[in-house]
């Protein structure tokens, strides 16, 4: 009995990269006629996460994009939008070119990306982020993020 998810059985009926240039797009056809698409991506080498108490656990992605979309998913308007803050983020981690980097280090380079994209969830992640217990520091995030506006 074939699935339509039986890539095994399967037989490509297309490829084509995909639109970020790192991923590639399989559109493939079942025994049984049914079609469904796949996608691709170069598996990356194993990258520690140092965690602020110490502890260490490899990146991954799919944490990495939950809790992006768990912190600021409702300030943007579809799931594009946070994979490709997730994919810049990926390869600002990537690109460090060490086999470890702080969770601190993965925060500023999506602290980075949101500055970019939105300005509300980029003062809210800073909230968690630098860990606000006053006002006044919520006050100076938000005079930083005018300024950088303004600039």
């Amino acid at each position: 009995m074939s699935s339509i998810y039986d890539i095994g059985d399967s037989r490509v009926i297309e490829s084509r990269e995909g639109a970020d240039g790192k991923t590639i797009r399989r559109r493939r056809e079942t025994p049984d006629g049914k079609r469904f698409t796949t996608y691709e991506r170069v598996e990356k080498p194993n990258l520690a996460v140092v965690k602020k108490n110490g502890g260490r656990e490899l990146f991954d992605r799919e944490k990495l994009s939950n809790a992006v979309t768990v912190s600021v998913g409702k300030f943007f308007t579809s799931e594009v939008e946070i994979e490709q803050i997730v994919d810049n983020v990926e390869e600002a981690v990537y690109g460090l070119g060490d086999n470890e980097v702080t969770s601190k280090q993965i925060g500023k380079f999506v602290l980075e990306e949101l500055r970019l994209k939105n300005e509300v969830a980029y003062v809210r992640f800073a909230s968690v982020y630098y860990e606000f217990k006053t006002l006044d520091e919520f006050r100076e995030i938000l005079g930083q993020a005018v300024k950088s506006k303004a600039a």
